[in-house]
Order: C-alpha cells, then sequence, then structure tokens
C-alpha cells in the first residue's frame, strides 16, 4: 500500500469475538514499534445483543501513524470484518477504495440474513470500489490448533488471535511484545497459551506465503517524532487512576474511590483497585448515594474522598455533594459521560452534562468543574482537581465521557519532580482557651478554603453538616443575614479557583482574528485536526480549548472578544453555547453532534469554512497532510 502519514484501521465483529482484546494488542504493537495512535472503542449499547446481528457489533478503531494523531480517524482505509453484520454497520464509514478483509466462514445463508442482507454483497455489486480479501480465518484457526486438545467452541474463539498475526505481518509489526502478552495473559491455562500462540503465528504465516489473487500487501507508516522520554499506551481512566494517586502522594494522604458500578465509569474503580500500594483505597457502595457520602465521610476523616458514576448515577448523589458543599468538605466527583436522558446510550460517548455539573443542584450550589481534553491530560487534571479541593475545601467535579474513557494514546511518563506538592489547610497552632469552633471555621482571605479539622485533634471539636451554619463558628444558624453571606461566601470561594489557575490560552493560531473555534472535553482532538488542516491551506482560524468551565478562566472574556465570530463544537445540544452566552454576551454559532460517536474531522473542516467570509483562500485540493489526516 506504498508509505503513508498515517492509516485507520477498524475491526468488527460480535461481541464474542475478541474485538477489542485484538485491537488493544494491536496498539500494543504498534506502541512497541513507535507508532503514534489514537483509539476509538465502539461497543454495542445492548446486553446480549442476537449473535451476527447488526446491534451487537463490537468495533475498535485506531488511528496510527508519524503524527501528531489526535483523533481516531475519519474514514477507515482497512477494515477486517468477522461477520456480515460487521461489514453491514462498518461498510458507509469506510473510505473510497479501502481494503476490506473478509471471514469468508461466516458469510453463511443465516448469518447474512441476520444482518439485513438479501444477497451476498460480494456477488451484488456493493463491494465495487473497494480492495476485497477474502479469508477462511474461522477455518484456518482450527487447522492451526487441530493439534491441540480443544472443544471447536475454544479452538474458534481463538479466530481474533489468528487475525491479530495476519494484520501485524501487514503493517510490519513485532510478534514479540504479543506473545508475551499471550502468555502472561493465560498462564494460569498452558493449552490457551498454546493455541493462542498457535493462531498467531499460523495468520502471520499465512499473510506471508499467501499466494491469492488479492495477497495482503505490506503498510509502510512513517515513524513518529516523539519528545525524548518513556512512553506507554494507555487509556483515559487508566491515566486518570494514575493521577488520582499521584495526587494522593503529592498531598501526603490516603485515597479512598468509593463507586457503584456503572457504564463507561466502571473501568476507573478496575484501575485503582490495582493500585493500594500506593494508599489507593477502594470502597464499592451498593448504590451511588452511599458511595458519594462514603467518600465525604472518608473526607471528613482527613482522606482524599472521590466517587464517579456517570450522568444517572450523578443525579443521585446531588444531594450528597450539597452536603459537601454545604459542609466545606474536599472531594473529587469524576462524572464519565455518556449518551441520555435516563438510561439513553450507556455504550456512547456525549458531552451532555455540563449544565448538570454546573447548576445541577438544589439552591445555590457552585462547584468547581474541569475536563480533560485527551487521555494522557486526565493525569494533570486529576491532579489539578485534588489540588483545588484541597485548597479550597469544596466538591470538585472532573467531567470526562465515554470516549476519553476507552481511548488510548502514547503517554509519556511523567517526572514527578515537576509536580508541587499539594497543600492541606492545616489548622493553627493552638493557644490556651482558644475557641475551636471559631478556628474551624477561619477561611483563607484569598481561596476561601477552611482549616480541613481532622475529628479527634485536640480542642477543634465543631459542627458539620446540612443545615446552615454561622460563617463565624460553625453552629446552626437561621439567620437571613448570616445566610446572606455564607451563600456569597460559597460563590466567592468558587469563582476565586479561576485566580488559582493559569490564563487560558490558544490551542492553535493567533490570539485574535476572524474566527475561533472554541471547544471542551473530548472534543480537543477533532477539532485541533481540522483547524490546522485548514491553518495549512491558509485559512484564518484558531482553536481556542476551555479545560476550566467553572469558574471560566479569568481572561477568557478578553480572550474569545478578539475574534469576530465564534464557532463552538460539541457532542450535546449547545451547553457551552448557552454558558458562553450568559456569561460574556458573545453570539456564538453552536455546532450540536449527538451520534454517540466523536465528531469527524471532515465534517468540522465543512463548518468551518462555512464561516468563513468568501474572501478566505480557497484552495482547490488538499495538501498530502490534510489528505492523510
Amino acid at each position: 500500500m506504498g508509505e503513508r502519514e498515517s492509516i485507520v484501521l477498524r475491526i468488527a465483529g460480535d461481541s464474542g469475538d475478541g474485538v477489542q482484546l485484538m485491537g488493544s494488542q494491536f496498539v500494543a504493537s504498534s506502541a512497541y514499534a513507535g507508532s503514534d495512535f489514537t483509539t476509538f472503542q465502539d461497543f454495542p449499547a445492548e446486553i446480549r445483543a442476537p449473535l451476527g446481528s447488526t446491534f451487537g457489533v463490537s468495533a475498535y478503531q485506531v488511528n496510527l501513524g508519524a503524527g501528531p494523531i489526535t483523533t481516531s480517524g475519519d474514514d477507515p482505509q482497512v477494515l477486517v470484518a468477522f461477520n456480515p453484520a460487521a461489514l453491514k454497520v462498518s461498510r458507509p464509514l469506510l473510505a473510497e477504495g479501502a481494503l476490506i478483509i473478509i471471514n469468508t466462514n461466516s458469510f453463511t445463508r443465516r448469518n447474512l440474513a441476520k444482518a439485513g442482507f438479501e444477497k451476498d454483497p460480494r456477488e451484488t455489486g456493493e463491494l465495487d470500489g473497494y480492495r476485497v480479501l477474502e479469508v477462511e480465518i474461522s477455518q484456518r484457526t482450527l487447522e492451526a490448533v487441530a493439534d491441540l486438545d480443544l472443544t471447536k467452541t475454544s479452538a474458534g474463539r481463538c479466530k481474533n488471535f489468528w487475525a491479530l498475526g495476519l494484520l501485524l505481518w501487514m503493517f510490519d509489526r513485532e510478534l514479540t511484545p504479543i506473545e508475551g502478552y499471550i502468555a502472561g495473559k493465560f498462564k494460569k491455562n498452558k493449552l490457551l497459551v498454546k493455541a493462542n500462540l498457535a493462531a498467531l503465528r499460523a495468520g502471520n504465516a499465512y499473510a506471508e506465503t499467501a499466494e491469492l489473487s488479492a495477497p495482503p500487501q505490506r503498510v509502510e507508516l512513517q515513524a513518529a517524532d516523539f519528545a525524548p522520554g518513556q512512553y506507554r499506551g494507555a487509556t483515559g481512566s487508566e491515566v486518570l487512576a494514575l493521577g488520582l494517586a499521584a495526587a494522593g502522594e503529592l498531598a501526603d494522604r490516603r485515597l479512598l474511590f468509593c463507586s457503584y458500578p456503572i457504564t463507561p465509569a466502571s473501568s476507573l474503580l478496575h484501575h485503582l483497585v490495582r493500585l493500594s500500594q500506593l494508599g489507593v483505597g477502594i470502597f464499592q457502595a451498593e448504590d451511588e448515594i452511599a458511595a458519594a457520602c462514603a467518600a465525604i465521610g472518608a473526607s471528613y476523616g482527613g482522606a482524599i474522598g472521590v466517587t464517579s458514576s456517570s450522568g444517572p448515577g450523578i443525579a443521585l448523589k446531588t444531594e450528597a455533594i450539597g452536603l459537601a458543599v454545604s459542609a466545606e468538605i474536599p472531594l473529587v466527583v469524576i462524572n464519565s459521560q455518556r449518551g441520555g436522558p435516563a438510561t439513553g446510550l450507556p455504550t456512547k460517548t456525549e458531552q451532555s452534562d455540563l449544565y448538570q455539573a454546573v447548576f445541577g443542584r438544589n439552591a445555590d450550589t457552585p462547584v468547581p468543574v474541569l475536563a480533560p481534553a485527551s487521555p494522557s491530560d486526565c493525569f494533570e487534571v486529576a491532579i489539578e482537581a485534588v489540588r483545588v479541593a484541597l485548597r479550597h475545601m469544596t466538591p470538585v467535579i472532573i467531567l470526562t465521557d465515554g470516549y476519553l474513557t476507552n481511548a488510548a494514546e502514547p503517554w509519556a511518563l511523567p517526572d514527578m519532580g515537576d509536580y508541587a506538592p499539594i497543600e492541606c489547610n492545616q489548622p493553627p497552632l493552638l493557644t490556651a482557651g482558644a475557641d475551636g469552633e471559631s478556628i474551624a471555621f477561619q477561611r483563607d482571605p484569598v481561596s476561601f478554603g477552611r482549616p480541613w479539622v481532622v475529628p479527634g485533634t485536640p480542642e477543634l471539636m465543631h459542627r458539620l453538616g446540612g443545615l446552615e451554619t454561622n460563617i463565624e463558628t460553625g453552629h446552626l444558624s437561621n439567620n437571613a443575614e448570616n445566610h446572606q453571606h455564607m451563600s456569597q461566601m460559597r460563590a466567592d470561594k468558587v469563582a476565586s479557583v479561576a485566580k488559582f489557575l493559569a490564563p487560558q490560552k490558544v490551542a492553535l493560531g493567533p490570539d485574535q482574528g476572524e474566527l475561533g473555534v472554541v471547544g471542551w472535553g473530548s472534543t480537543y482532538g477533532p477539532i485541533y485536526q481540522a483547524v490546522r488542516r485548514l491553518r495549512d491551506t491558509g485559512y484564518p482560524v484558531s482553536h481556542v480549548h476551555i479545560r476550566q468551565l467553572n469558574p471560566f478562566p479569568e481572561n477568557l472574556e478578553s480572550l474569545l472578544a478578539g475574534f469576530d465570530r465564534l464557532l463552538i463544537p460539541e457532542m450535546n445540544m449547545g451547553q457551552l453555547s448557552t454558558l458562553i452566552r450568559a456569561r460574556f454576551g458573545f453570539e456564538v454559532v453552536p455546532l450540536n453532534n449527538v451520534t454517540g460517536q466523536p465528531f469527524r474531522v471532515a465534517d468540522l473542516v465543512d463548518a468551518i469554512r462555512a464561516q468563513l467570509p468568501q474572501s478566505s483562500s480557497e484552495p482547490d485540493t488538499p495538501t498530502p497532510r490534510e489528505a492523510s489526516l
């Protein structure tokens, strides 16, 4: 296929075909080879959908090459389809002339009917314009493990490694890291180690020796230019877990993660449970409310309390979050957003909980809100959230989403010596006859954070609760004037967060001009690529990406005022657009996507062009870089 700067690969099949495992191991081999990459795991929303149906198709997409790669790619150039349903769902996404590798053993009359094909698409012309490689993947897998004492079902499950072996040859990847993974993954069952190794090597050998009318071709990718350092491929939830553990180390406090399983937030629990040696404790509660209240209890006791969920679970936690605001207790709340409302689209990505994070509690209950831009950025945001929570003694919400949670990319291992310790608001030294309750509520004049007084501290007994308290002593108070002061203090506390964080910068392009494209969260990758593509061809456009969503950065208003027009792409119905209009009075153009899929770069390019004046340069053909991304 010749040397390319980047290429998009999609693997699709039934949920039981091992697609996600195959994809993750292909990415591991690519990381080993030094490629830049970004992945997207596209899970079916239905639980136990019928085998062979389009509802049950699971897919893994990866964009890899020289970089910088910040999206999983628009149009796959290579598709591995384990069954007709996978082909049915994925074919509309493919680039013109894409290579389709088909498992011909699954193209039976029954499976074609399940997928909604009246006739075999290989015979109807539906695949004209594509290069089709027909391989009997299932049969050749069975042949590869025939000498082993496996049931036919167990033998058939090895087909993902057979297909992976073929892909590794096509992309000139080493078998060694995958062989090591297989040996570790199945170490308790030596027979499965032998079977999967045999399948992997057989697929690789087949690709090398096949003499077909359309044999596999080698894909040569340009090497990525990484900054010096150690890298590992990691998902957003994995990096977020490590960031929380690192924050505990920086604060010299134990961290207790209290959660209840929910898609797609559960993976964070799975990663944190492995970090007990770093002072991380895990509590799986009986429900969402108990999880939030347990995390509050952990913070009350002097640990860093963290709770996590998705939108429906966060809705159940709201009263507890309000309690933490009222009692001025630090708490980190992580929302892995998914499609809604109600249970909505549990396995699909969305950004529709921004309103919920900023406003979704009773009364005036302001809370700082941060959002990472990429899987790697989850580490920085986790540390920043804990720093804000402890400095201001307040809950902090982190908005990640289904895409960031599951997407993987190369992550440069940080030097923890570059991070300042996280300071806690320690109570002052006591003097004889000191009023303990007053000291417990002597707030910092800039951050408004009160001392973090752990139960049992001598002479600092004090009250905490959900009822309104006296602003100075902490005693219960129904005084109207006091409530006014407390409400103002809570607002000032969150507003003061902006004083401690870095000013807003432009991600790409000048800090003023004809058009600013403003994004937040996981839209960073596609917006960055779209703006970069247009700037490479002469369009006057800039990219502004906001990580600090409440309060906004102190200079955000003046920065945005420097652009003639503002376009705000979001995976919701325009929530950041509403906040920008309400806060600053700017007219903005919303661009909304609630398909459950990330923005396509090409769609963003078209939308951005539509906002630029006709006098802007209008290149006739894309540059080679534009075509490859």
